[in-house]
Formats: structure tokens, sequence, C-alpha cells
């Protein structure tokens, strides 16, 4: 169920283009902005801080567009294992061209690709040929032995100084790339390094809008951050060098904290003293003074753990993470007080009089009702859900029958007799078409169609880990989903997901 607008993404705009442009002058002219987590489509925050537009980001970054530069970065090694990111289902290969094809649609210059940790992977040479076909400057930044420590090692001409150079043409250069450990804080360092020797005066900042340094270490806001960063073993802590410089407390992650002291010695390296006394200094970050209700963020943190915590229980069933993940996600739950039965969608599939029997969906409205559906001969439990809310949507009685026959036995036959599947059952997808195809005779068709926008934001709990397709829909509709961590069926070859 939708909640209340507790974030004021007008004044979050305005305060943080501020800010970015107060960091660009302190360094005379250029920065290099590292940015972390989503630019595009961060639904994690929108899901979090409620009335956070998940374009936010590059919506605040448009108010200065004339003068930013895209610096797109990739690890070589995420290339070799086909890395994907979990929230749209690509690789991050692929991801770098949908960046960059995102960036230009919005009017945005984007200079180059860096290819970091490169040591000659035939999968990074074949990205390189891509780019190279579709006229894209790219760089190749190596491994550099005794990085980060050996400061002396790093910061010379066999360190950062063989890198490839890359070419920037305006004063603010936003870093940023399809997930985490792609080595976007080297380039940037590399970066300064390289520019100092040209005698090119630039700075560095990082863009996290995650751990919210203004806000308790334990506030669910920041809980919600470890939740999302746990199969990275991400810990939230108090910055000590912060409290110690300014006997102030402030929330920073351990990564950050860890490697402060080296980014210390390698700024005194290149420029012989450091700008910053702590990892709070180096953000930008002014999310935490842009909360207007508190109560309803610290609500919609907790609701996010949750799902956090059934995506990590489904990722473990799938072999894709470890039961370290799980663990943690259950001491994040008692941290922020709350359970997977606090998710009005979790009891009515625990409770509905056929869990276990079958496959059983459920939808939270946003009137607050929740609808569920079953799976039949005709279809997956997740498309009779989306019938029945839809139905109730458009106030439509619930034995009203909106599939032709006529529209089905095609479509089944299509499937059983051509594209040679075991089952004539319906997907999300197949049912959605279906129903379209219906809304051209049937006028109460079409209007349970026009309700799917409604949906945006829904909450829905499956009782088995649904297909990649069904998930799929449900994404493109804006539904937060999650499931319990069970197949579908016994068979050792799970197909479709």
């Amino acid at each position: 169920m939708k909640g209340p607008q507790s974030f004021d993404n007008e004044k979050y705009i305005s305060l943080q283009s501020e800010r970015i442009r107060e960091r660009i002058s302190k360094f005379g002219g250029k920065l290099y902005l590292e940015f972390g987590g989503k630019i595009f489509d961060d639904n994690h925050a929108a899901r979090v801080l409620p009335g956070f537009c998940p374009d936010s980001k590059i919506r605040m970054l448009d108010s200065m567009k004339d003068h930013v530069e895209v610096v797109l970065v990739i690890s070589a090694f995420d290339i070799e294992k086909n890395r994907t990111r979990s929230d749209i289902g690509i690789t991050y290969g692929m991801d770098v061209l949908r960046l960059t094809d995102s960036f230009r649609e919005r009017g945005f210059f984007v200079g180059s690709v860096v290819i970091t940790h490169y040591s000659g992977q035939p999968s990074a040479d074949a990205l390189c040929s891509i780019l190279k076909a579709s006229g894209m400057r790219y760089y190749k930044h190596y491994m550099i032995a005794g990085y980060p420590s050996n400061i002396p090692a790093v910061v010379s001409d066999d360190g950062f100084g063989k890198n490839d150079y890359v070419e920037t043409e305006r004063p603010l250069v936003v870093v940023t790339a399809p997930g985490p450990g792609s080595g976007k804080m080297a380039v940037c360092l590399s970066q300064l390094y390289n520019d100092n020797k040209r005698g090119i005066k630039s700075g560095y900042a990082k863009f996290e809008t995650f751990p919210v340094w203004n806000l308790p270490l334990k506030h669910p806001v920041n809980l919600a951050y470890e939740a999302a960063t746990a199969d990275l073993n991400d810990l939230n802590m108090i910055d000590p060098f912060h409290l110690e410089a300014y006997g102030e407390t402030a929330v920073s992650y351990n990564r950050d904290t860890e490697i402060f002291p080296v980014l210390q010695a390698m700024f005194e390296h290149i420029f012989g003293e450091s700008p910053y006394r702590s990892p709070t200094d180096m953000g930008v970050n002014m999310t935490g003074k842009c909360i207007s209700d508190e109560s309803a963020v610290i609500e919609a943190a907790k609701a996010e753990i949750v799902r956090r915590y059934f995506w990590t229980l489904c990722d473990v069933k799938k072999g894709i993470v470890s039961e370290e993940s799980a663990i943690k996600l259950e001491l994040l739950l008692k941290q922020a007080g709350t359970r997977p039965e606090d998710r009005k969608v979790v009891n009515a599939v625990r409770e509905h009089p056929e869990m276990g029997i079958k496959p059983i969906s459920a939808i939270e409205l946003p009137n607050g009702k929740v609808v569920t559906g079953k799976e039949s001969s005709m279809m997956v439990a997740s498309s009779a859900m989306m019938l029945n809310a839809v139905k109730e949507l458009a106030d439509i009685e619930d034995n009203v029958h909106l599939l032709s026959p006529y529209v089905l036995e095609p479509v089944q036959k299509l499937k059983v007799n051509y594209l040679r599947e075991d089952s004539p059952i319906l997907h999300l997808d197949e049912t959605l078409i279906s129903l379209s195809v219906c809304a051209i005779t049937n006028p109460m068709a079409e209007k349970v169609l026009q309700q799917l926008p409604k949906l945006r934001g829904c909450e829905f709990h499956s009782s088995v880990i649904l297909e990649s397709r069904d998930e799929s829909i449900l994404r493109s509709l804006g539904v937060n989903m999650t499931s319990e961590p069970k197949f579908r069926t016994k068979s050792l070859y799970q197909e479709g997901y």
C-alpha cells in the first residue's frame, strides 16, 4: 500500500546541485565526482524515502547539464563473470550501453568508458570492439601491484601513470558504473595524479545516497542500506575520523572508513596535503536534510528491510548468495524492530486455505484491500491475482469473465502444439496480452486494463519464486515483489528462473 510523501524532492534537487557547485569551485573549477548507487531508476531510494523520485539524481544533474561530462566505469572482472543487475536483469556490460543511451537521450555528454582491472580478458576486448564500432571512446586501466596500500608504488609512473589518461572536457566529471566494485574511486584518483602531472587543477568528491551521514547509525533508513548491500558485507559505522576532527557524530560505512587513511596519503602524495579530514568530508550528500516526515520514512525503510529479507532468502535458494547474507538480514530485521509478518500480503498468502497445495499470490491495493489469486489449469497464480486485482479496482463483480474462450483457446494451442511448451497454463504476460485482445470487443476488459497504472507501488507476495517472465511484468508495472523461498516445481532443473 502506498504511504504518505515524506521526502521533499524539489528541495533535494536544489540543495544537492548547490552543494556540488560549491565543491567544484573549491578545487579550482574541475571535479571528479564518484557517483555511488544508481543515477537512473533508483527504486531503492524511492521505496525507502517516499516522495523521492527514482530519477531525482539525473534531474539534479540536469540543472547543470552544460557543465557535466559522464564517464562510465566497468570492471573487466564483472564483464568476464557476466555479472548481472538483479533489478533489471541485464549484464553490467549491456548496462554500460543502456546507461550511455539513457544519458544521451536526456542530452548529457557521455565522454568515455573506462575498463578497469584490465589484463587482456577476451570478453572485455569484445566490449571494446562494440564501443569502437559505435564511435565511443574507451580507456583501459590496469591492475596495480600493491594497490591501494603501497602508496609510493601506486602514486607513480608505474602505478597510476601506466593507466590510459582519460581525456575530459568539462568541469564536472561524473564517474559512475552499473554497480559496486567497478573501480570508480581508482579511476578518479588516477585522473588526479595524471592531471597534476599535466598541470591541471582538479579535485575529488563522493556522492552516495546511503548511508545517510546525518541520521543515527541504527536508523531504519541506514539499516535498509545494509540490507541492500548484504552480499557485499557493507557495514554502517560511526566515522571515527570525523568524530576526532570535529567532535561530531556522522555515519559512514566500513569500506570508506578502512580506505580513508590510504586516500589521505594518496592526496598528500599528489597535492602535498589532503583536502579532507574524514570520509564524511568527501561526501556531498544532502539526502538527510530533505526528509519531511521521519515517521513515514521509518515505516518505509522497515518495509524495505522485510522485502530485502525475502529477496535474500530466494537468492540463497537459487545459489546466488551465501547463507551468511540471510543471517545478516535476520539480524537487521531484529535491529529495525520488524518482522516478515508485518507485511499484510505475506499473511494473506501464508493463511490462504490452499497454501501448500498450489501456488498463491497476493497484492495489497492502494485502498489497503488485499486481493489473492491461486494457480489453476488455465493460469499461474500471479495471472489470477492480476485479473482479480484489476477487477476490484474497476469495481467489476468477481464472477464476470473477462477472457474470451475464443482468445484463450488459440493461445493455449499455440503454446502446446507449436511452441512445444509442456503446459498451456498462461503466464502474466500472456494473460495481459490476451486481455488486450479481448478489449477490442469487450468494454469491461478495456476498463480493467486502464487500472494497471494504479498498481505502481503496491505490495505483492507469492508462495513460490516467480519465473523471470512474470517477475519482469510485475517490475514493469512498478509492483514491489517478494516470494517465499520455494520453487514452483520440485524439478532439479528450474526453467524460467
